[in-house]
């Protein structure tokens, strides 16, 4: 996949096991499509296995009904389910590849050092998120990297990065004059 195929934005969804109910997750979801969100990475660290499989399936169909593509995310105990057009790897799980998983349109990978967009390179993920740019609230413990360093690890890598963490659109042009493809958020784009 090139990078005239992906989108400016990738939203990252919030907890799915959060909300009311998986109708009340979806409903919150496709506001975002409608707003314009063309690439969604489905995160999930509190739903079992069957729950996020279910959700998936639901959350691909309307994705798919607003001509946006749907990354799978799972919880790190819950098998990979097939219902997506891509999956997105943590950054345990890069480190732990040994070759680019298969099966899946779009493979892309969390990074947050030189050496995590070393491997994603060497396995030819599609795109990296590079994490945190800015300080966050999902991770109040992370050190951003700041733009500089943004900039610089961007450079070291051929493939599209995604500038994470703190990301709003008011970022995405900066973020484009740094490296970036564009920016990848959770509430920034929820």
């Amino acid at each position: 996949m090139s990078a005239l195929e992906l989108p400016d934005r990738l939203l990252i969804t919030p907890e799915p096991a959060t909300f009311a109910s998986a109708d009340a997750f979806l409903i919150r979801l496709a506001q975002a499509l409608d707003g314009g969100v063309r690439l969604v990475q489905l995160r999930s660290r509190g739903l079992d296995g069957a729950q996020y499989a279910l959700l998936a399936e639901r959350a691909r169909a309307l994705c798919h009904n607003h001509d946006a593509r749907l990354l799978l995310n799972p919880p790190p105990q819950a098998p990979w389910p097939m219902a997506a057009d891509g999956i997105h790897l943590t950054s345990p799980r890069l480190m732990d590849a040994d070759m680019r998983p298969s099966g899946y349109g779009m493979v892309s990978a969390a990074c947050h050092d030189a050496a995590q967009l070393a491997q994603a390179q060497r396995l030819g993920v599609d795109f990296v998120t590079l994490s945190p740019v800015l300080a966050t609230a999902t991770h109040p413990e992370a050190a951003p990297i700041g733009w500089e360093k943004f900039e610089v690890l961007a450079k070291t890598v051929t493939l599209p990065v995604y500038a994470l963490g703190g990301m709003t659109l008011s970022q995405l042009a900066q973020a484009r004059e740094k490296g970036a493809q564009g920016i990848a958020a959770i509430r920034g784009l929820w």
